[in-house]
């Protein structure tokens, strides 16, 4: 009897707070979707959206740049941190930023670091998603789930490359959806960076000639990316992305 109430007495923390748990496990698998809105909602209730405009280029301009000129490292550093930082917290400003970075550092040096933030701030989103979120969606999936994380996975980069490069699927949404289907974060990361220098390029561009739009009292063409001359050279290369998609097809078709 005494040996019976010490084996249940060492085991009732256990089971009583099994309950909590549970529910601390939880809260940790959905803490990304906690912070997420959080740092978004931050971000509007703060008025840092207010930055991120044309009026503001305009108006700020010279301070802006004087202050790029004496702190030239620090600001890539910022740069490069506040680019991440805004794609981890799913901040609909990309374009913006990206425009910032052609303007701050010029095409190519503006383009690299546009690349390097969005492709840090993606992967960060990335592997919260995958691990705290991922594994537990996909172990209550169903067949259907499954077999279609099955066939992305087979083709997971070339899938990507063309979601990365249509402008018209949302970047968060990109940034969650080949977590929860089990992609390799080599192949993620790989895409991720590849699939935005078309669009990095073109803003950059239109940011590095900010300054001219300034003074001539007019304002950027944000739709410049859907202008035939450059929106379908990226549909040539979506279409090309595609390719090794097609010849396995063609292969099964033939066997």
């Amino acid at each position: 009897m005494g040996v019976e109430g010490n084996v249940m007495k060492e085991d009732a923390p256990y089971n009583d707070g099994e309950g909590g748990v549970w529910g601390m496990n939880l809260l940790l698998r959905l803490l990304p979707f906690i912070i997420a809105p959080a740092g978004l909602a931050a971000f509007f209730l703060l008025g840092l959206d207010d930055y991120l405009s044309f009026d503001t280029f305009s108006d700020y301009r010279e301070d802006v740049l004087s202050w790029r000129d004496q702190h030239y490292a620090l600001a890539i550093c910022v740069f490069v941190l506040a680019y991440a930082l805004m794609v981890t917290f799913c901040i609909p400003f990309g374009v913006w930023m990206t425009i910032a970075g052609g303007f701050l550092f010029g095409v190519g040096f503006g383009m690299a670091l546009v690349m390097a933030g969005a492709t840090a701030g993606a992967i960060s989103i990335f592997l919260a998603a995958r691990y705290m979120v991922g594994d537990f969606l996909r172990a209550k999936a169903g067949l259907a789930i499954r077999r279609m994380e099955a066939g992305f996975r087979e083709n997971a980069f070339s899938y990507l490359m063309v979601l990365r490069l249509l402008p018209v699927f949302p970047f968060w949404l990109v940034n969650l959806v080949p977590a929860f289907l089990g992609v390799p974060l080599r192949t993620y990361a790989a895409a991720t960076f590849i699939g935005i220098i078309p669009g990095s390029f073109v803003y950059c561009g239109v940011g590095n000639g900010l300054g001219a739009v300034i003074d001539a009292g007019e304002i950027p063409d944000l739709g410049i990316v859907f202008k035939a001359e450059i929106l379908l050279p990226i549909l040539g290369l979506a279409l090309l992305s595609l390719t090794p998609i097609a010849c396995k097809w063609f292969k099964r078709d033939r066997s």
